[in-house]
């Protein structure tokens, strides 16, 4: 069984999770968090539930989704796993807490990226992941998706047994991630959307990095950016 806990962060109001199963083994994703104060209550839930934390993920590296990942590093000695085609997004990290008026200052550094970027649109489809390809931790492993888009290096993740999808920027409920920012591609999330995510089956849960949960069918019935 897998345990899903969603904390909603900064004040551009990204969801961050922290998934687990029954070994303990735990992932964050999309750690946002600006605050001491929201970092110590995503702490405390690690240790207070007995976990460990073993993966940091990112579905892309705009700063409003990595801003926390080195209060992680701190703590847990865990580097960002996501794609290094966003590497233009995350050296602008504190370029962008200046426009949007937010204090370089009040975060850790941020950690260094591993790469985990599938090799090949398609081949990371496939289930489960073949050779090795994927997030392991506990008894679950999480598909990687590449979703490009939102930016060049968007990420989704997915867990064939659960049949849940973290989906970032990517895919939003009744919405699909802003274009308009340096390195966006509406074709592209577009087909990212298409040609990926609405393969997954229509019961797929959706969890978003904005806003609330949804699913591929409901996605696919009434999503007005995709009919």
């Amino acid at each position: 069984m897998l345990n899903i806990k969603t904390f909603q962060v900064n004040p551009l109001m990204v969801n961050c999770y922290v998934i687990s199963d029954d070994t303990k083994e735990a992932c964050i994703i999309d750690p946002g968090c600006m605050a001491e104060t929201e970092w110590t209550a995503i702490k405390n839930y690690i240790n207070d539930k007995g976990l460990k934390l073993v993966h940091m993920l990112c579905t892309h590296l705009h700063f409003d989704h990595i801003m926390g990942c080195g209060f992680v590093y701190r703590d847990y000695q865990l580097n960002i796993e996501g794609s290094m085609a966003d590497q233009k997004q995350y050296e602008q990290l504190r370029v962008y807490m200046n426009a949007f008026d937010l204090d370089p200052s009040s975060i850790p550094p941020v950690p260094p990226v591993h790469d985990i970027t599938p090799p090949q649109m398609g081949s990371e489809t496939s289930f489960p992941p073949k050779g090795g390809q994927g997030v392991h931790f506990g008894t679950h492993t999480l598909t990687i998706l590449k979703t490009p888009g939102h930016t060049p290096g968007g990420l989704c993740f997915y867990c064939p047994d659960e049949d849940v999808l973290w989906a970032g920027d990517t895919l939003f409920q009744g919405s699909v991630g802003r274009t308009d920012l340096p390195g966006g591609d509406t074709d592209a999330i577009i087909s990212s959307i298409r040609d990926v995510l609405f393969t997954l089956p229509p019961t797929t849960r959706v969890f978003t990095g904005h806003g609330p949960s949804t699913t591929i069918d409901y996605e696919q019935r009434y999503n007005p950016f995709l009919r």
